[in-house]
């Protein structure tokens, strides 16, 4: 799983990189908080952890200015500001947790814990994905555009359901790489680049209007047209 650390402070960053990458993480560190914001729209994280006071942006207006681009990933707040009002405007600008610095380790990896958990359980509980006239089972694993089934190996349903659930977002091969495939993407492989060809035959046959889009030198999206 990958967690994004919005904290300016190196000292702190670094102990909580450390300490999450020994739980098995994958962390990545933004230093300010229009960095933050940046990463976390280009990336598809399964937490942030942000800090309050941050250059160039503070962290709740980051956390605002996610939540109006509709990023629902699971946001913790760390902080020293530990005043009631402090936390609660936290909260209600859209985080989905908030602790006091400093915290116990043990205490952060167990919020850490719940808000994954959390996250994970409600992207599974769903029973479908929707963009325009595309549906997927998630139930029966099938794929449909309008009234045409759309066969699909194992690989291909796994891409197209990691597309629709980033809807809109330009997502690299990098990250399809990461998140797909578990693997580490080689400039030189044109793997991905095979599947999403074969996966948009499938899908826009008979003239349906495009759905998967390439992004030259940024990845691919899938939206409504």
């Amino acid at each position: 799983m990958h967690i994004l650390i919005v904290e300016d402070e190196p000292s702190i960053a670094g102990f909580l990189r450390k300490g999450l990458e020994a739980n098995g993480f994958h962390v990545q560190i933004a230093s300010d908080g229009l960095m933050g914001q940046r990463m976390a729209l280009d990336y598809p994280y399964d937490l942030i952890i942000a800090d309050v006071n941050l250059p160039r942006q503070n962290g709740q207006d980051m956390v605002a200015a996610l939540r109006k681009e509709e990023i629902e990933t699971p946001i913790l707040m760390l902080s020293a500001l530990g005043a009631t009002h402090d936390i609660v405007t936290g909260l209600d600008v859209g985080a989905d947790d908030y602790l006091v610095k400093p915290v116990q380790f043990d205490i952060l990896m167990a919020r850490v814990r719940a808000l994954t958990r959390r996250h994970i359980g409600n992207l599974h509980s769903e029973s479908t994905l929707t963009v325009s006239d595309l549906v997927l089972n998630l139930d029966e694993r099938t794929a449909k555009r309008g009234d045409r089934s759309i066969n699909l190996t194992a690989k291909e349903y796994q891409l197209l359901e990691y597309l629709m659930r980033n809807q809109g977002r330009v997502i690299s091969r990098v990250t399809i790489a990461e998140q797909v495939w578990d693997m580490q993407y080689a400039m030189s492989s044109n793997s991905i680049e095979v599947y999403v060809g074969l996966l948009r035959k499938k899908i826009d046959q008979g003239g349906a209007p495009k759905l998967i889009h390439t992004v030259i030198g940024e990845g691919y999206v899938l939206r409504a047209p």
